[in-house]
């Protein structure tokens, strides 16, 4: 119409969805200096979000427990940070007992792209993982699933006591018991495909944006 030569010019789309998807189970009630697991899982995951926007990423959020909860798509557009800061915060809980199940459902409902999925939760043994595997590894087939779960810092340095008499020793061996499963569930969502990252409270927000470094490298 111009009379003029017109060329298109496209460009791989770089950016790709990244969710904080956080449980609020009785899991999460855990408490470690002042703050209980999930009050560290929702302050990771305001920092994941703003590095995410910085590196081009889209953020979201879902949160669930015994129901789907919260889910905000995402979005790299102005006013994100907000509307992800509002939800996060105003997150309350009963610390019932998660469903996973509820979770896959909707997540198949609401994405349609291959997205991150960061999901924050905490399993006290293999057993405890176990039921949550298969709907790990549906999450698993259709996005790309890091599982940030948390370790037992008080349980880790008792177990590096020396006993000093029989019940000392019994404790002491429980205790190690309970760190090894917690190595021996990394492992087990390595076979499977899954990413996993275990890691001390305090230590939460840098870990997990190195790890989302790493994934996104």
């Amino acid at each position: 119409r111009k009379h003029e030569l017109m060329v298109n010019v496209f460009q791989d789309e770089r950016s790709q969805p990244i969710y904080s998807v956080i449980d609020k189970g009785r899991v999460m009630q855990h408490a470690f200096r002042g703050m209980t697991l999930l009050d560290y899982a929702i302050n990771a995951s305001l920092v994941l979000s703003y590095v995410a926007m910085r590196k081009e990423d889209k953020a979201g959020l879902v949160t669930f427990s015994d129901a789907f909860d919260t889910f905000v798509p995402a979005s790299r557009q102005t006013g994100q940070m907000q509307t992800l800061l509002e939800n996060l915060y105003k997150q309350e809980t009963t610390f019932g007992e998660t469903d996973f199940s509820a979770l896959c459902v909707h997540l198949g409902k609401h994405l349609s792209k291959r997205s991150l999925l960061i999901l924050y939760t905490n399993f006290d043994s293999v057993g405890s993982m176990n039921r949550q595997l298969p709907y790990l590894q549906q999450l698993a087939r259709r996005h790309r699933l890091l599982v940030v779960f948390f370790e037992d810092v008080e349980l880790k340095a008792y177990a590096e006591q020396p006993a000093t008499d029989t019940e000392s020793y019994y404790r002491r061996v429980i205790a190690q018991k309970t760190a090894y499963e917690k190595r021996l569930i990394v492992s087990t969502l390595k076979q499977q495909g899954i990413y996993s990252l275990l890691i001390a409270p305090d230590q939460l927000s840098v870990g997990v944006i190195n790890k989302y470094l790493e994934l996104k490298a």
